[in-house]
């Protein structure tokens, strides 16, 4: 057999309290509120850090490409792809960024001369859907730029 438990007026037994464990619940609370910005803000700045190594490298390695090219052309063909390889390394789509370049002499691969690029790619906040895209800018521009030197012990090239 087994016993009836005690009645609550017993002298055995204090009284329950109604906020047990109301702390912990409160706390997990709190700290739900607390951490999912947080966690959002890290994810938008891990983002934004990704878009600057992106563009920094696209335009270091477009550079690179334009001043050791046979020929302009071939050297603007050559940057896209460096700065397209840059930003798809960064997990970016090639399409989000674009790549200017500017001569300093004509034709532009002059010994000496110097190329600058230009990279610009627009960073999209993390899960917001493209749809609210549409209505309101969600995405951060950045850009970076960088001067290459064509080599002035070399040949002139078209």
């Amino acid at each position: 057999m087994t016993a009836a438990p005690p009645e609550p007026d017993s002298p055995g037994l204090e009284p329950t309290d109604p906020e047990a464990g109301a702390a912990l619940v409160e706390f997990l609370g709190t700290a739900v509120l607390l951490l999912v910005p947080l966690v959002y803000l890290v994810l938008t700045v891990a983002q934004l850090q990704a878009g600057a190594f992106a563009v920094e490298g696209a335009a270091r390695e477009a550079g690179r490409a334009m001043v050791t090219a046979d020929s302009s052309s071939d050297g603007a063909r050559r940057a896209q792809a460096a700065a397209g390889i840059a930003f798809a390394d960064q997990g970016f789509a090639v399409t989000d960024g674009s790549v200017a370049l500017e001569c300093s002499a004509d034709p532009c691969l002059t010994p000496g001369a110097t190329v600058g690029v230009r990279t610009r790619l627009t960073v999209p906040l993390p899960f917001v859907p493209a749809a609210l895209r549409e209505w309101v800018p969600l995405e951060i521009p950045v850009t970076a730029t960088h001067v290459s030197t064509v080599d002035e012990y070399g040949q002139a090239r078209p």
